[in-house]
């Protein structure tokens, strides 16, 4: 079974499905959620939340910042409510104000952290998209340019180190590879 037919059928089960993609920087999670939102958006609403707006910069992104904003949207998505999230602004290094998130019968996460333990048991499906980390690396250069290369260097810590503690790759339901 293809995995757009898999989640379509998983999706089945759930009156409001949200589905996680997950896996190191540079793996293709943003491509992913994309082609997946296309082709679920023939029978569902589709929303994207990027976990790149919420992390709270290069220093902290996995805080209580991140969790309290996944959490939030996840809960609201399932109980039809309407929310609003802020915004990390990169260039700025601060948070902007809060903006309502669109409505949707489907929630698609998607970045390093989308399935965090904490919002695991809200998830409908579980995506880890892998790939070598310096390859991950040079595709993260490529796309944001050199400048960015000192703080990939911690990054790549802090993304293992979430990883290895809340199992990601291990939890996730799909797992595919990039190369």
């Amino acid at each position: 079974m293809e995995l757009t037919a898999a989640l379509f059928d998983l999706c089945k089960g759930s009156s409001r499905p949200i589905i996680a993609i997950d896996g190191p920087a540079g793996a293709g999670k943003t491509t992913l959620a994309e082609h997946l939102s296309a082709a679920l958006s023939l029978k569902y609403k589709c929303s994207t939340i990027h976990m790149d707006d919420l992390y709270n910069g290069w220093e902290a992104p996995f805080d209580h910042h991140f969790t309290d904003a996944l959490t939030a949207a996840c809960s609201s998505h399932q109980s039809s409510r309407r929310y609003s999230l802020s915004h990390f602004d990169w260039s700025k290094s601060e948070y902007g104000a809060a903006r309502e998130m669109p409505q949707a019968d489907l929630l698609i996460l998607e970045g390093v952290g989308a399935s965090h333990s904490l919002i695991r048991p809200m998830l409908t499906a579980s995506i880890w998209i892998d790939i070598e980390p310096s390859q991950g690396l040079q595709r993260v250069l490529t796309r944001d340019g050199e400048a960015i290369a000192s703080h990939m260097q911690n990054w790549l810590t802090q993304q293992e180190e979430l990883f290895n503690e809340h199992h990601s790759m291990s939890a996730a339901d799909f797992v595919l590879t990039t190369g």
